[in-house]
């Protein structure tokens, strides 16, 4: 299944493969007649001392290695371009598919695994494809071509050939079998490194701030020393085979010497016969443990390909359904009707029912826990609902295309997302068509004008991995600026000042409020103080609405809202609500 797999991958270039293959016979049979050549050398040359092969010979066999060379560079390019390409297209297929899987995949798959897979293992399918499929048929060609030279110098020696033959070729099996395991076990080792080294990267303050420096180090050193086993044990293996098949093989050829010396011997044979059967021979048994060689990389890519198609295998949790429509715009506004949603097998939601108001500006308060982040996830269809339905002008939002829908949805977290680009793409990320006097504009809205100007290269500076050049109020308003350019009409704030300084709250306050004008605004609050001019504050515990109204009227309730209100200013006015 995995080779017919990968066999289709290389389907679309048959052409070029073809051309391969003949250069390949071409190589193969020029390797052939170097044997063939052996006996007039020896015969006609050196016992008969015929004065015209030496004329004809030599140049003869330079004009060889030039057809040789020319046609073994052909393949080698043809066979190297295909295999690229397949790797190139394999991880680009494996890279859009995770683009359609859902956060959830994403939330218990740590992502050095998934770096591993596209950049680890696909290189390992690489070899398989081209390498061991260029190698394969240039090594049957080339055996097929010297098996016909021994059997028509000596069909007696080349059937007691063909009897040892068998034998040398046993190790490539057993070999390979060992191999694949071992490789497997090496790619997972490979990903366990690449998920310490992106944990510890990007975390790379927190270790330092809590002096893990020597900790890591070491669970790093315990993991690559595990792979510097697994990849002993692969050497080893490799290593063993060719000793093994050279053994077999030399007590094969002791046997051709002892039984051809003899027919020389005794006249049945000439010299240059038995010398080009037996060259063809010897060459003939290079090919044949290369095949071992190539085996073992075979072997290498597909448990590679088994990781890689098991995540091409897996379905997308969320996609479009057929005949889904186009969501154009949000006028009536935005509906849950008993909405429950359960996340493995705990549920985080239950029996939501919620009319939202077109150009309404709500406001989500809670515990931590309670069901507030996933309860606007639902609507962009991170995650879809486990019962119940979201509807979005009356229409369930599982019923429109994913791009539309998102299309008319605007987000600003507490977590940023900056890209390691200049300001100017990062406020134009999600609306690359839009001219620089729109970023401009999008920027002075968003309060963010002033401090883009005293960057070094104003627009076009590069601001580092998660904008780390930038300081957090930066940071948030410059991913205000992306939402003000997408210009979405409904809108979903998720705590976007609860990281930052009260200076810096301010400021994005500002740039908040304006990107919120006219726009349908879900707001799940971090301080209350951000929170008492929305239309309506929704209050949420243990996954369900338990008040609703404006300040006033959940203040005189006296209930969970007046609560967490009196928890927060009594902290100093800076806990979580």
């Amino acid at each position: 299944m995995i080779t017919q797999r990968l066999l289709a991958l290389v389907k679309p270039y048959w052409f070029r493969l073809a051309i391969a293959m003949i250069c390949m016979a071409v190589v193969a049979g020029t390797t052939s007649l170097m044997a063939f050549l052996v006996k007039p050398v020896l015969d006609d040359i050196f016992f008969q001392r015929n004065l015209s092969t030496l004329k004809l010979l030599p140049p003869f066999i330079v004009l060889l290695y030039i057809v040789k060379g020319g046609f073994g560079y052909g393949q080698s390019y043809l066979m190297s371009f295909v295999g690229q390409r397949i790797v190139a297209n394999l991880r680009e297929q494996l890279y859009g598919h995770l683009q359609k899987l859902s956060l959830s995949y994403f939330d218990r798959t740590p992502t050095g695994m998934l770096m591993s897979r596209i950049m680890n293992d696909v290189n390992q399918i690489q070899g398989a494809v081209s390498s061991a499929v260029t190698g394969i048929l240039k090594d049957l060609f080339t055996i097929l071509g010297l098996i016909g030279v021994i059997f028509y110098r000596d069909w007696q020696l080349a059937v007691l050939a063909m009897l040892v033959l068998p034998v040398a070729v046993l190790p490539i099996v057993k070999f390979g079998r060992k191999l694949r395991r071992i490789s497997t076990q090496s790619q997972k080792t490979m990903a366990e490194i690449s998920i310490h080294l992106h944990e510890t990267l990007a975390g790379n303050r927190i270790v330092k701030a809590f002096g893990m420096e020597d900790r890591e180090t070491q669970r790093f050193k315990d993991k690559n020393r595990t792979f510097f086993q697994l990849t002993m044990k692969d050497v080893s293996v490799k290593s063993m085979s060719s000793p093994i098949m050279e053994f077999l093989g030399g007590i094969g050829i002791a046997a051709i010497i002892w039984y051809g010396g003899y027919n020389v011997i005794r006249g049945y044979s000439t010299p240059g016969t038995f010398f080009s059967f037996l060259t063809a021979l010897l060459m003939l048994y290079e090919p044949i443990k290369h095949l071992s060689g190539v085996n073992n990389t075979i072997q290498q890519g597909l448990a590679a390909a088994v990781r890689v198609f098991e995540i091409l295998d897996l379905e997308p949790e969320i996609r479009d359904r057929p005949g889904a429509r186009v969501l154009t715009g949000v006028r009536e506004g935005l509906s849950f009707k008993n909405v429950s949603f359960r996340y493995d097998r705990d549920w985080v939601l239950r029996d939501i029912n919620l009319e939202v108001r077109a150009g309404e500006v709500l406001a989500i308060v809670g515990t931590s826990g309670g069901g507030k982040t996933t309860l606007v996830n639902l609507v962009p269809r991170f995650y879809e609902v486990t019962e119940g339905e979201v509807l979005i002008d009356g229409q369930p939002v599982l019923d429109l295309t994913l791009a539309s829908l998102r299309a008319q949805i605007g987000i600003v977290t507490q977590q940023t997302i900056l890209f390691n680009d200049t300001v100017l793409n990062n406020i134009r990320y999600g609306s690359p068509n839009q001219g620089a006097d729109e970023v401009r504009k999008a920027a002075r809205a968003a309060y963010a004008e002033d401090f883009i100007e005293r960057l070094p290269e104003k627009m076009e500076t590069v601001i580092g991995e998660q904008g780390i050049r930038l300081s957090g109020g930066e940071r948030q308003r410059i991913s205000i600026a992306r939402a003000l350019l997408k210009d979405a009409p409904l809108l979903i704030l998720d705590e976007a000042t609860s990281s930052l300084d009260s200076d810096s709250e301010a400021e994005v306050q500002r740039a908040l409020e304006n990107l919120m004008q006219g726009r349908t605004t879900l707001v799940i609050a971090h301080r209350f103080s951000t929170i008492r001019n929305a239309d309506r504050i929704l209050v949420m515990s243990g996954g369900r609405i338990v008040e609703q109204g404006k300040h006033e009227e959940l203040w005189e309730l006296n209930g969970e809202y007046r609560r967490l209100y009196e928890i927060q200013f009594r902290d100093g006015g800076e806990g979580e609500a």
